[in-house]
């Protein structure tokens, strides 16, 4: 057990060193001595580079372990603890509606990222009180965790709309480097989502429910530090080409909307709002309802507008195929943090048995600090200016603080004795990172391809099809990878990691096309309202995502657990007995799903079964894309 603790330190340590490594370093590459060069970058953007990075920490960290959390620590069966997830996640992408609209208006952008983080924050710092009192408390807990996550929901949408807007003000409108601009913004965005998970996983994810709650500080620490990133440097770096500060309160918002008490009061109220929405979907599932409405209603208000010709109405009507297509994309790609986490968990070979030598931690250690050291003099040169002080002395701050914290972790490995350190298990939370770690590695080739190809480029409705057929592929994959395993035997874990290989390029082919092609296509006067229906489509997915993964069939958690009072499930689940009447009232009490679930009339018997739903409904939504792909290229040129 120590030595499992001392090698979690250990990466736990590397990790913080190779995300301030890694920021310091992707400045230095693209930041010159002045405020902006032409052939650098502005400072500004790595400020914004660094908050999204710590925000997306943040937020795929904790998610990375709330299901997990719900199932092992509140003791939420798989269906109940899917379905909120699913909503949660459904309202994370609706809010960013309402706070944008609010930033554009009364705050700006500065202060909705600054209040949201805080928001968000606070949500963490919730959350890890009810990992803490799960136990003790549970009525309590339950309401912490309906509260941190409300929390989170309201946070989330000040926060996610109003950062990346700020990017593009960085530079003239003419300015080539804004494409590489944001290809480093994006960078940032997956670094964070690749290490949250591994990181609160390393924390929280140890076999122990307890745990969680540091997984949930870890993620809160994370959002404190893009908080106070922006705080201390937006108003001195993050201006445009004349050096006037972006994201200020706009200048025909009412003075009331700054006023302190009304911020706060507003986001009490709001936050209230959230978290009973959130809770109410709990109970009487709405959410599919008004989701229904806004996409039903949105069309409605678009085409009925008189002003709008007939090739404008071409050019929406392909935005709302699309949008359609997408939730079926979200529904199914959106498992990776609840049906597939369960998976994750139960059924992939996730033993490793490593024993790591200390002699190679010991010169990986050396090498660190010596390129540290090379980064304090980059720091010292590039930040020289007395304009660049506080950013100059935090760097140094962070650097040292590391460096300590990596000589006293080699002073302690060298006097213990040891000469090598375990790692048992890979923790299933682990596995979330790969997405974002596929995406660093697999974008920049498919920013190559698309302009390799030329003039055979294919259409973006095509590129999205092309994105639906290879999340279809992923789940075939995986599909075989299970095929006639019985239950209670796992898996190798090469069948997950190839899947998410798969569903990261059906994403790259996908999700940044499809929200260009809304820009591209959207009348100027309706571009805020189709974006709105671009998001409403997202959060239909992730609501679809939680449904679905409440299709999970009964596995070896839930097999244990009815074993542990004395019934034997798997004869049941797979008709080699009858339920008592007793057993039937005890699978209710104690939640334990007692029998297969069929989805419109197709059976769910086995966990083949399961990820062939998948293969299904994304290759038949591929498919039908793919038909009507000519169809939909002639109403985008419609004049």
């Amino acid at each position: 057990m120590a030595t499992k603790k001392l090698l979690r330190f250990f990466i736990l340590i590397y990790s913080v060193l190779y995300v301030i490594v890694f920021n310091l370093n992707t400045k230095t590459a693209f930041v010159m001595n002045g405020q902006t060069e032409s052939k650098g970058h502005p400072k500004g953007l790595y400020i914004l580079f660094a908050t999204e990075m710590w925000e997306r920490f943040n937020f795929y960290g904790m998610r990375a372990i709330l299901i997990l959390f719900m199932t092992k620590a509140l003791l939420f069966d798989h269906a109940f603890a899917s379905n909120l997830y699913g909503s949660y996640l459904s309202l994370v992408y609706l809010t960013p509606l309402l706070g944008g609209y609010i930033a554009d208006r009364y705050w700006g952008n500065r202060r909705s990222i600054i209040v949201g983080g805080i928001v968000m924050a606070i949500g963490e710092l919730v959350l890890f009180c009810c990992g803490t009192v799960y136990q003790s408390a549970p009525g309590l807990s339950t309401f912490l965790f309906f509260s941190g996550l409300g929390l989170m929901i309201t946070g989330n949408g000040f926060f996610k709309p109003n950062i990346s807007s700020l990017v593009g003000q960085l530079y003239p409108k003419t300015d080539h480097r804004k494409d590489a601009a944001y290809t480093i913004f994006y960078m940032g965005i997956n670094v964070g989502g690749a290490l949250g998970p591994f990181v609160c996983g390393l924390v929280g994810d140890t076999g122990n429910p307890a745990d969680f709650r540091w997984a949930f500080l870890a993620g809160g620490i994370g959002m404190c530090i893009s908080v106070i990133v922006q705080k201390l440097f937006q108003h001195k770096y993050v201006v445009d080409p004349n050096n006037n500060v972006l994201g200020l309160v706009p200048k025909n918002s009412p003075k009331a909307f700054s006023s302190t008490a009304l911020i706060i009061s507003g986001l009490i109220v709001l936050a209230a709002v959230m978290i009973g929405l959130f809770y109410l979907d709990s109970k009487f599932n709405y959410l599919f309802y008004l989701l229904t409405a806004c996409i039903v209603i949105i069309p409605a208000i678009i085409f009925v507008d008189k002003s709008l010709t007939a090739a404008e109405k071409k050019k929406v009507a392909v935005i709302f195929v699309v949008c359609f297509f997408v939730i079926f994309f979200w529904g199914a790609f959106e498992q990776a943090g609840a049906s597939l986490t369960f998976f994750a968990d139960e059924q992939t070979q996730r033993h490793v048995g490593l024993q790591i030598p200390i002699w190679p931690i010991i010169i990986i250690s050396v090498a660190l600090l010596f390129y540290v050291f090379t980064l304090f003099k980059k720091a010292a040169k590039n930040l020289a200016s007395a304009f660049d002080k506080n950013l100059r002395v935090t760097v140094f701050g962070l650097l040292s603080l590391l460096s300590i914290a990596v000589i006293a972790a080699i002073i302690y490995l060298l006097s213990s004795g040891r000469h090598s350190i375990s790692l048992e298990d890979v923790p299933a939370s682990w596995f979330q990172s790969l997405n974002s770690a596929f995406v660093v590695l697999f974008a920049p080739f498919f920013a190559w391809f698309w302009l390799a190809i030329g003039k055979r480029e294919p259409s973006s409705p095509t590129k999205m099809a092309l994105g639906l057929l290879l999340l279809a592929l992923g789940y075939l994959w995986i599909a075989h990878g299970v095929d006639n395993i019985k239950p209670g035997v796992k898996v190798s874990m090469i069948w997950l990691t190839g899947m998410y290989a798969l569903h990261t390029s059906g994403e790259l082919c996908l999700s940044p096309i499809g929200m260009s092609l809304v820009n591209k296509l959207s009348p100027v006067k309706f571009l805020s309202l189709l974006m709105a229906i671009w998001f409403t489509a997202n959060s239909f997915g992730n609501k679809v995502a939680g449904v679905l993964s409440s299709m999970y069939p009964p596995g070896i958690a839930e097999i244990k657990k009815a074993k542990d009072h004395g019934i034997d499930l798997g004869n049941i689940l797979y008709n080699k007995a009858i339920p008592t009447a007793d057993q039937i009232a005890q699978f209710k009490k104690l939640e334990i799903p007692y029998e297969f679930k069929s989805f419109l009339g197709y059976h769910i018997n086995n966990l083949y079964d399961f990820f062939m739903l998948f293969v299904f409904m994304a290759g038949t939504a591929s498919l039908i894309l793919f038909l009507v792909t000519k169809k939909l290229q002639k109403m985008m040129q419609a004049e």
